[in-house]
């Protein structure tokens, strides 16, 4: 069996091809284009397909589009709720319309494919098989526990679940618009930096700063125990000045990101001990924007209670 993965509708878009369960070919289409991240992190980009990423794999597996058994695109346009709260009504309907379409588009950009060997597959749902299907296996133990978390998929931000003899359990979703990713990512824009792109820059300015409106944070952000967060808006301008892009960078907003770091690393640890409960595997796998957060990362691995942690590095 021949299959295409593709991820395209948010950003970093890419390719993936599977023959009989192994990876064969794959590749982000930003080594081809040398875009950054491939294409600019916005709703009106989602139509943008990782097309050379998609001809190389076929190309590098010596197969046409019309060999393909079936091509998953990894946002599922039907599960988006209307009228989300915090999400702009205008730029996700065509956002949907885009993903709606993506069948039709992918047919376009590669001749001989029939559009309904299309399929749609839930954000987090690709995260995960991203992650637990590819953890490297721990001696004859494959099973897993696999956490997923992003800004956002179709209406959740974050998965968690278990891998049981190559089986998706879920465990947990997370509801929009409580999201530990967006939240950074609007951080990320307060701080001047580009929200999607940047995130890493937030990290970075952390480690130069004093956490110290981390009560506020932990008012403001919390895990709900039964494996998901709640996430209140946050003025930031109340902890400190909106930063303009290349202005400077004072105290206050590197105190507000090391505030806003620590209560991350502090709701991942207690979301994995939860799954951690759930679950009773030894093994996690991890991908996601916010699971590239190699700070929380560490602390994870270090002071969590799983025995082996593994991120999907190319999330």
């Amino acid at each position: 069996m021949r299959f295409l993965g593709v991820n395209a509708v948010f950003h970093d878009p890419a390719a993936a091809l599977v023959v009989d369960g192994s990876i064969v070919a794959a590749a982000e289409e930003e080594r081809f284009n040398r875009r950054k991240h491939g294409k600019q992190p916005v709703p009106f980009s989602a139509w943008e397909l990782p097309e050379q990423a998609m001809r190389w794999c076929l190309e590098t597996a010596g197969l046409t589009p019309a060999d393909l058994d079936g091509v998953a695109y990894s946002y599922d346009p039907s599960l988006v709720r209307p009228g989300q709260e915090r999400l702009d009504p205008a730029w996700e309907d065509l956002r949907t319309l885009y993903a709606q379409r993506a069948p039709n588009f992918l047919a376009t950009a590669l001749p001989g494919l029939d559009p309904d060997r299309v399929r749609h597959v839930p954000h987090h749902v690709a995260h995960a098989a991203s992650a637990g299907l590819a953890a490297p296996p721990v001696g004859d133990e494959r099973d897993c526990a696999v956490f997923t978390a992003d800004g956002r998929g179709e209406d959740a931000a974050h998965l968690a679940g278990a891998y049981r003899d190559g089986e998706l359990e879920v465990l947990a979703r997370q509801s929009l618009p409580h999201s530990l990713g967006l939240v950074y990512e609007d951080l990320t824009d307060h701080l001047g930096f580009r929200r999607s792109s940047d995130e890493y820059k937030v990290m970075a300015l952390a480690s130069s700063g004093t956490p110290r409106f981390i009560g506020a944070m932990r008012e403001l952000i919390a895990a709900t125990g039964d494996g998901g967060v709640r996430v209140e808006p946050v003025d930031f301008t109340a902890f400190a000045k909106r930063r303009r892009p290349k202005g400077e960078v004072t105290g206050e907003h590197a105190d507000l990101a090391a505030s806003m770091q620590l209560r991350l690393e502090e709701v991942l640890l207690d979301l994995v001990s939860w799954l951690h409960r759930e679950t009773g595997l030894r093994r996690l796998a991890m991908a996601g924007g916010v699971a590239l957060n190699c700070v929380a990362n560490t602390r994870i691995a270090a002071e969590g209670p799983f025995e082996d942690v593994w991120v999907q590095p190319a999330a």
